[in-house]
């Protein structure tokens, strides 16, 4: 059989493109690695199969997890399962589980902050989660223990807008006129880690608004301006934010500080969110 030169040259290239995305992939995970696990004084590490042995209900799933870090094949014993988070787990087995034995790191941050650094710098930021004060704890959002490091779905929330709701109860709903950017999830406006924007919005007042509701130019068939169109606030079947009375009301704040849409999240009484 005659092999068609082309075809050689897509497959070489194809194939140097896909071990140029393992060896790119292998080396963020490389740097995902644990630089210096907790310290516990006179304690060991025994391995995640030792943890199985009590907690086989988070090493089940942890099998898989981002935070098993099961691509660092040759990596120390230290920086790879559940000792690189919760620190030398040899006292710990041999008191049979005491308390103060192992570190547990819902009560401290900063053994989340060793690998997500970013995430601490926006926990400082002006609006943020009181996760620095201690009030708050990466694990009442994330599942640390599950996620799927060949998907990287990593360790996201476990259900982002209950997550949310489990604090936040007033913007649970259901609402008789449902916003549909909720449908998104929360994190479509706000970073609960931390922004500088009040409300930890991830963009400023009436411009966060505008990211959907002006996505294309109120323009007619002509490409001309459609003062009709943008009169209605509709747009070839796209709501956007129309001329008339936006630019005097948003002159007086935002978009649901000015009067306008109050509630944001959804209302029982209003198809413009208004209360």
């Amino acid at each position: 059989m005659t092999i068609h030169p082309r075809w050689t040259k897509n497959t070489l290239i194809f194939g140097g493109a896909a071990l140029w995305g393992l060896l790119l992939i292998s080396c963020v995970m490389a740097h995902r690695a644990v630089l210096a696990p907790p310290f516990i004084a006179g304690a060991e590490f025994v391995g995640t199969k030792e943890c199985a042995q009590c907690h086989e209900d988070k090493t089940d799933n942890f099998a898989s997890a981002t935070h098993n870090r099961i691509v660092l094949s040759n990596a120390s014993l230290g920086s790879t399962g559940c000792e690189s988070c919760h620190g030398q787990g040899s006292l710990h087995v041999k008191s049979g589980g005491a308390r103060g034995t192992i570190v547990n790191p819902r009560r401290s941050p900063e053994t989340c902050f060793q690998c997500h650094l970013d995430k601490r710098g926006q926990f400082s930021l002006p609006n943020s989660h009181p996760v620095l004060a201690g009030q708050v704890s990466c694990a009442d959002c994330h599942d640390v223990h599950s996620g799927n490091a060949v998907r990287d779905t990593g360790t996201a929330y476990i259900n982002t807008n209950a997550t949310c709701t489990k604090c936040h109860v007033a913007q649970k709903g259901p609402f008789v006129f449902e916003h549909a950017a909720m449908k998104e999830g929360c994190t479509s406006c706000h970073n609960p880690h931390g922004t500088i924007n009040q409300r930890m919005l991830v963009a400023r007042d009436a411009n966060l608004c505008l990211r959907c509701h002006l996505q294309q130019p109120a323009a007619g068939s002509s490409g001309q301006i459609n003062a009709n169109a943008i009169r209605s606030a509709v747009v070839n079947g796209v709501k956007v934010a129309s001329v008339e009375n936006h630019n005097t009301r948003l002159m007086q704040g935002t978009c649901w500080s000015a009067s306008c849409h109050e509630a944001p999240h959804g209302s029982n009484v209003n198809n413009h969110f208004r209360r």
